[in-house]
């Protein structure tokens, strides 16, 4: 099974968008990916669901992370790395049956020219501690406002091309 997470909780995102986009290309190309955005964490996720506690709301996040094979990041740029809400998430979810040994592929949009490079990096390096394997092959969507048509897609094509590969190595990986 795969997940696609959205890696910030603010309304109407780009990253949103992103996913969406790669959940119709997964659908596209014959593979269900399931897609959960940070803005349906509980908002007592600090609080209630961090060192062990579960919130009934967080129990199924939870469920449903512990089910999946495989995990799409799309990681916004926040600050010159990654949002800390997208930290918190994996703070909250159990060690090690979320992610050990799983596979993930990593997707960062930025505003500016570096398709949040630093962050994806900085994510990267928690994967790893978390044995969490990342696919090679990282895209890094720079001015992602331009990337995206009115209609929530990817149009550019060159970035459609990349990101048609990552998908298709993410599939086999």
């Amino acid at each position: 099974m795969i997940t696609i997470i959205s890696g910030t909780n603010r309304p109407g995102s780009n990253a949103l968008r992103v996913a969406k986009y790669y959940r119709r290309r997964f659908k596209e190309k014959g593979q269900e990916a399931n897609l959960l955005p940070l803005t349906e964490l509980p908002a007592s996720l600090i609080e209630s669901d961090l060192y062990g506690n579960r919130s009934e709301e967080f129990a199924r996040i939870q469920e449903l992370v512990t089910k999946t094979e495989k995990f799409l990041f799309v990681i916004p740029e926040y600050n010159g790395s990654f949002p800390g809400v997208l930290k918190a998430f994996i703070d909250a979810c159990e060690f090690p049956a979320s992610f050990y040994e799983k596979k993930a592929a990593l997707v960062g949009i930025s505003s500016g020219r570096q398709g949040n490079l630093r962050g994806v990096e900085h994510f990267t390096g928690i994967a790893n501690h978390m044995h969490l394997h990342v696919m090679p092959l990282k895209i890094y969507l720079s001015g992602i406002e331009a990337e995206l048509d009115d209609n929530s897609n990817l149009h550019k094509e060159g970035t459609v091309k990349f990101t048609d590969e990552q998908i298709n190595k993410f599939i086999s990986f």
